[in-house]
């Protein structure tokens, strides 16, 4: 067998492990403390009073459209946006959750800022 046979089915057998990966991935679902229904991550535009937490800290997050013809960002995209930061941090979830209309910059058709406060619960002691 030739060096680039051995070459493209090591190649072939190393884009089927990824794919394969990247299915059993997608097909599990994230087990959250908590979880906003309407969205499917733990971003809420309220505070939660029914258990304690700690500030992680605060998290940005700005999504640009594509084009000028592109649709504006949806509240599902800002949240998961700004969840992604968040568990970056270590954060259980994002309370506060704010964004405004997008707006046209220099390099952006439009952008849509969004802000919100990453948090942790405490655990009972």
């Amino acid at each position: 067998m030739t060096i680039s046979k051995v070459f493209s089915r090591a190649l072939l057998a190393g884009v089927a492990l990824s794919l394969g990966a990247a299915a059993v991935a997608k097909d599990e679902k994230k087990a959250f403390v908590v979880v906003n229904e309407d969205i499917g991550v733990p971003v809420f535009a309220y505070d939660i009073t029914d258990r304690p937490y700690t500030i992680v800290g605060e998290v940005t997050a700005g999504v640009r459209k594509a084009t000028v013809f592109s649709k504006e960002a949806s509240q599902t995209k800002i949240y998961k946006e700004l969840w992604e930061r968040a568990e970056k941090l270590g954060a259980d979830a994002v309370v506060n959750a704010k964004y405004g209309d997008s707006h046209v910059s220099a390099f952006s058709w439009g952008k849509t800022n969004a802000t919100g406060t990453a948090i942790k619960f405490k655990t009972a002691e």
